[in-house]
């Protein structure tokens, strides 16, 4: 007999049917009842088993985290809690589980004992929610762009180019690190690399992203990127996923009005495919709260905050507006923030997003018209000379999860901006040619999948949303 995923058989409209499940055992109490899972869905089946005519020795491998094979039939629960049981007539151990040794007994166990233990904490309730929703999510990012004709181009994890200009890549070389070959001046000689030259792993898909927007029109990225930023913090990966669209005729006015249907889409979706994963998170993350200071608790449970941003339109500020809000904020007068506001041109910090998000607007903000010397050499730029077609949007307990911009499609600017920043227009040469033949309007953005997963599971920590993290001096399994 085949089995049956225990989300079937919980939603079954028929009953006293004989049925199959496999899965693994979650608890197994009074040498009678199993809650039984198999990652299809955050519920259990409880199966009952007649212990009096099963034998001892199988009753003893009936431990947590055992796979087991259950048949029997499907029938209405006497118990609370669940619409159906199996009432078991043949149970197989699959694969045994050593109580004293597997490390995901059913008890409260914290998030840095789970993340030592990555290859299983999936096994658990929330992270088995987490991965679920990151799944469905993934499936609707795809979803929005295809029904809106968009193309998915997969750009280069290998690159010369660096978009960000940046210079914290992970470098990629076949070179012998213990006897680098060097030239005449005593450098390492990249000719004799792999690729022939020095490269590194992308930070962004964006600029051969727009090589096929101004062929294709309307196109969008979805791979991994990577940031050798030595940044040990709750909102920082090495190695993530973005998504980036880029479009052909599009002006910043048109990419804040995508970004903002593309994010109300996918959260829309979640909450229409995840509801069980996502109220299960939202009592946990109630349960959490109570730990916390009154004055530190969120203002919206989960759900709540998820559709504030479906029903409220993104509040749109110009930097230059923000930066007064700020300067006049209480907390910036009062010295609170970790960086004072002093004057026009600061580089907006994670407190200052969050406090224009939740306590001035107390809606989803986007930002726009950044100064020209904080932005990537790629902006646009204003006809004021000293800012540029920049947009950031900023989420309630997350700040920035989007950061775009209308891209400079003037040759002569680029250039200048590029030799400004002393960028090699020889090694560009072949994204300078997107501006000299049939150059136009373009924009796009990029949004960091994890921070977007972080956002509609209600984790505060990025480890706890991506398979297995990559940060400084981890890189286990």
């Amino acid at each position: 007999m085949r089995h049956t995923k225990v989300k079937d058989l919980l939603n079954s409209t028929t009953t006293l049917q004989e049925v199959n499940a496999k899965g693994w055992v979650r608890t197994f109490r009074n040498n009678q009842f199993i809650a039984l899972n198999d990652g299809s869905t955050i519920n259990n089946i409880q199966c009952v088993v007649d212990f009096e005519n099963t034998a001892d020795e199988i009753l003893k491998r009936i431990t947590t985290g055992a796979a087991v094979s259950v048949t029997g039939t499907l029938v209405e629960s006497k118990g609370s809690g669940q619409k159906y049981e199996i009432q078991v007539a043949k149970l197989e151990i699959l694969g045994d589980s050593d109580p004293e040794k597997f490390p995901m007994q059913p008890k409260k166990h914290s998030l840095e004992f789970l993340r030592e233990n990555a290859h299983l904490r999936v096994r658990t309730n929330a992270f088995g929610a987490i991965m679920r929703i990151r799944s469905v999510l993934s499936f609707a990012v795809h979803n929005y762009f295809q029904q809106k004709g968009f193309v998915y181009v997969n750009t280069p994890i290998i690159t010369g180019a660096d978009a960000e200009g940046a210079g914290e890549m992970f470098q990629v070389t076949s070179l012998p690190l213990d006897n680098l070959p060097k030239n005449e001046e005593g450098n390492i000689d990249y000719k004799k690399d792999f690729f022939g030259k020095h490269t590194n792993l992308t930070v962004s898909g964006q600029l051969e992203g727009e090589t096929f927007a101004m062929a294709l029109g309307q196109i969008y990225t979805f791979g991994p990127t990577f940031r050798a930023e030595n940044s040990n913090t709750s909102r920082h990966l090495a190695e993530f996923w973005m998504i980036e669209p880029e479009v052909a005729f599009n002006d910043l006015d048109d990419n804040m009005d995508l970004a903002e249907d593309f994010i109300q889409y996918v959260i829309k979706y979640a909450l229409d495919n995840c509801g069980d994963d996502l109220k299960f998170l939202e009592g946990r993350l109630l349960e959490e709260e109570k730990s916390k200071p009154q004055a530190e608790r969120s203002e919206m449970t989960l759900l709540e905050k998820l559709n504030f941003v479906l029903e409220n339109n993104f509040k749109r500020v110009s930097y230059t507006e923000a930066i007064d809000i700020l300067r006049e904020s209480t907390p910036n007068k009062k010295k609170k923030f970790s960086y004072i506001i002093k004057e026009w041109g600061a580089d907006l910090q994670s407190e200052h997003e969050r406090y224009l998000v939740e306590k001035h607007f107390k809606c989803p903000v986007i930002l726009f018209d950044y100064p020209a010397n904080i932005k990537a050499f790629y902006m646009r730029l204003n006809e004021d000379g000293k800012t540029v077609r920049a947009m950031d949007i900023l989420f309630p307990g997350i700040g920035e999860i989007v950061g775009g911009s209308q891209r400079e499609e003037r040759f002569d600017v680029l250039v200048e901006k590029m030799k400004a920043l002393g960028i090699d227009e020889k090694e560009l040469s072949w994204y300078l040619d997107t501006r000299r033949f049939g150059s136009a309007t373009h924009s796009g953005f990029g949004l960091g999948f994890e921070r977007l997963v972080l956002f509609v599971t209600g984790m505060s920590n990025i480890r706890d949303v991506i398979p297995f993290p990559r940060t400084p001096m981890n890189a286990e399994f």
